[in-house]
């Protein structure tokens, strides 16, 4: 587990078929990807009926690991390209990350710290 530098998690939860849109606004604001995840909305706003028939809407789930200093630019990236202060477009949060592990790429390119990772795969047979 690595915690020397101070990392935050956005979730941003959008319409199926929006996710590709957050990651490329998060990634015009210095991101190197993002994870998007599968759900289903359950909320009061989200009961729909077709034919009396319960439609259970998809939603796709944005997970973007940043440094805290770059989360304010790219939340705002990413609420202007997709549109998340129009309603109905989808919300998003960040969450600070008090240990993250399994990254040590992700920080190696943040900061170019590469020396300080051994992945040992010399050892591994």
């Amino acid at each position: 587990m690595y915690n020397e530098y101070e990392l935050a998690l956005i979730v941003t939860i959008v319409k199926k078929g929006w996710g590709d849109e957050v990651v490329k606004a998060s990634q015009k604001a210095g991101a190197k990807g993002g994870t998007i995840v599968l759900g289903r909305g359950t909320g009061v706003h989200e009961d729909k009926r077709l034919f009396g028939m319960l439609i259970e809407p998809e939603k796709e789930i944005v997970l973007t690991i940043t440094e805290s200093a770059n989360a304010d630019a790219m939340v705002e990236a990413i609420s202007k390209d997709v549109g998340l202060d129009k309603p109905g477009c989808g919300l998003g949060f960040v969450v600070s990350l008090e240990k993250v592990f399994g990254t040590a790429h992700i920080l190696c390119e943040l900061h170019q710290h590469c020396d300080l990772y051994d992945t040992g795969e010399s050892d591994r047979s």
